[in-house]
């Protein structure tokens, strides 16, 4: 049974169809990325899958539970974590301090002082920041840290939840091919422990990381395969590969 399962997922406006029938599945442990020129309806897609916005018709499934109309919060519950394009994380605080908020999920503010005080807490924020190269910089606040590290403590913020599939849009947006790299060598170190659905337009990143690859073009599914067999496809590389950045574009 696949982690994740699209079914004929549709999202219209009006005569605008962003998301138009798509099929997709994901399964256990596995790191795909999804690709497709702008306006491909990529974002859109992950918008769906965690309920920021609504699907006009389809069904969305987690481990074989249907999701389609569950509200956000009750898919963050269920295993579903999000980083964002933009990094949303509290620029005040220490990272430490970023890493104990995003874990802790309790509003009660006494019982939030007792939880970030047991060990378990304590432990998962150490191991977290180690995954995220962040584990020497614990006691910086997050406005010191660079963009790339910014990036890496937002997948910290995710993973300390411990989501049975990370959602991460382009990640690696403003990094440097340096951060890049060692952002590759993160998502590496998680898959297989962790399910992950990457909406990236970097294709050397695509290179280091992905499983398989789904790209998606006007909405709709275009192909799936290794990435050796969609840099190979005719069709994708007519519509895709060969524009924008190094010769590739989102």
């Amino acid at each position: 049974m696949a982690l994740l399962q699209l079914q004929g997922v549709t999202k219209a406006y009006d005569e605008l169809c962003v998301v138009d029938d798509l099929d997709l599945k994901v399964h256990k442990g596995e790191l795909r990325c999804l690709l497709g020129p702008n306006g491909a309806g990529k974002t859109t897609t992950i918008d769906l899958i965690t309920g920021r916005q609504k699907v006009t018709s389809g069904t969305i499934a987690l481990e074989g539970t249907v999701i389609t109309n569950w509200p956000e919060h009750a898919r963050v519950r269920a295993g579903l974590g999000r980083k964002f394009q933009v990094p949303a994380v509290f620029k005040g605080l220490t990272v430490r301090q970023n890493l104990e908020a995003a874990f802790n999920r309790i509003t009660n503010p006494l019982r939030n002082m007792l939880v970030l005080r047991d060990r378990a807490a304590t432990e998962r924020v150490e191991e977290v920041a180690g995954v995220v190269n962040l584990k020497d910089r614990l006691s910086d606040r997050a406005d010191v840290l660079s963009h790339g590290e910014t990036q890496w403590l937002e997948i910290g913020m995710v993973l300390t939840q411990n989501p049975r599939l990370l959602l991460m849009d382009e990640p690696t947006a403003g990094m440097t091919t340096q951060e890049t790299h060692k952002t590759g060598e993160i998502f590496n170190a998680l898959k297989g422990n962790h399910t992950l659905l990457v909406v990236e337009h970097d294709m050397s990143f695509v290179r280091q990381i992905a499983d398989r690859v789904t790209v998606m073009h006007m909405g709709r599914h275009l192909a799936e395969g290794t990435i050796a067999e969609i840099e190979g496809n005719d069709e994708v590389r007519r519509v895709y590969l060969g524009h924008g950045k190094g010769g590739q574009h989102a």
